[in-house]
């Protein structure tokens, strides 16, 4: 018991131990950060935090518009994916295994290699310095995982449960989103969470599409906090920044906790 307890105290302190130095990182002076063991006159500060909330534009604006992409990125892919999930699970076992292999290829492969081709895409098509467009690729490329997780989810679901509802002269439409949707909401739900991580910390796609600075998003906008020289680097700017970015990721884990736990273990203890 006690050698569990501490096996699960040493990964607990090794996953929170990136953040926890980030926080303190925050707080801490330049002279703290380049002695952290030693006795400095003046260790903590709220400089660093003064210093971002006080950007121009406010730092804010990039929270609401990392939270505008994530959550249009977010709605666009569900709305893509789980009809998508759904047909998969009603074609032939090949196919529907042939299918999946693909998807697993597509969610697999590395997008900045897509990085010069979609740069080009937005140049053409003038799709660029807008928010809603932006999250037009973040959904492209967070598609493939979802159709994958969320068809595991419609695989998971008693077959006998469908085929009442077709006796009863339910429709194909009205099944999916009266009957099917709410019992796969625990896996909707762990799915765009990790989509809206994946467009929230986003940097190489934004950095190229949004060039007004009103509209850019948390990652470029934290890129840009420069220091007082060229050859200073704010770390603690840096810290402060990451820090206040985090908190509204929290805030959705906290809130959405049961439902992420649910669906990332759904069909574990089947059977």
């Amino acid at each position: 018991m006690k050698k569990n307890y501490l096996l699960i105290t040493a990964l607990l302190m090794w996953s929170l131990a990136p953040f926890l130095w980030q926080v303190y990182t925050s707080f801490s002076t330049p002279e703290a950060l380049i002695n952290p063991l030693l006795k400095v006159g003046n260790r903590w500060t709220l400089e660093n935090y003064i210093q971002v909330i006080n950007s121009e534009p406010p730092f804010w604006r990039y929270l609401i518009n990392s939270t505008i992409v994530g959550i249009n990125a977010t709605l666009i892919t569900l709305i893509l994916a789980i009809p998508s999930a759904y047909a998969i699970n009603k074609v032939k076992n090949k196919i529907a295994q042939s299918l999946k292999v693909l998807l697993l290829l597509a969610s697999l492969f590395p997008y900045v290699l897509l990085f010069l081709s979609l740069l080009e895409i937005a140049r053409k098509f003038n799709l660029g310095n807008s928010l809603i467009t932006l999250s037009i690729p973040y959904a492209a490329l967070s598609l493939p995982l979802a159709i994958l997780l969320l068809s595991s989810a419609f695989k998971d679901l008693p077959k006998d449960l469908e085929e009442a509802a077709i006796i009863e002269g339910i429709g194909m439409f009205q099944r999916i989103r009266w009957i099917l949707i709410p019992l796969i909401a625990p896996a909707t739900a762990s799915t765009g969470i990790i989509v809206f991580l994946f467009t929230w910390n986003e940097y190489p796609i934004a950095l190229t599409w949004i060039s007004n600075i009103d509209l850019i998003t948390l990652p470029v906008a934290i890129a840009r906090i420069a220091g007082s020289s060229v050859y200073s680097i704010p770390y603690g700017a840096f810290a402060a920044a990451t820090v206040l970015g985090a908190i509204p990721l929290m805030l959705i884990v906290l809130l959405f906790q049961k439902q992420i736990i649910s669906g990332l273990t759904q069909g574990a203890i089947k059977g």
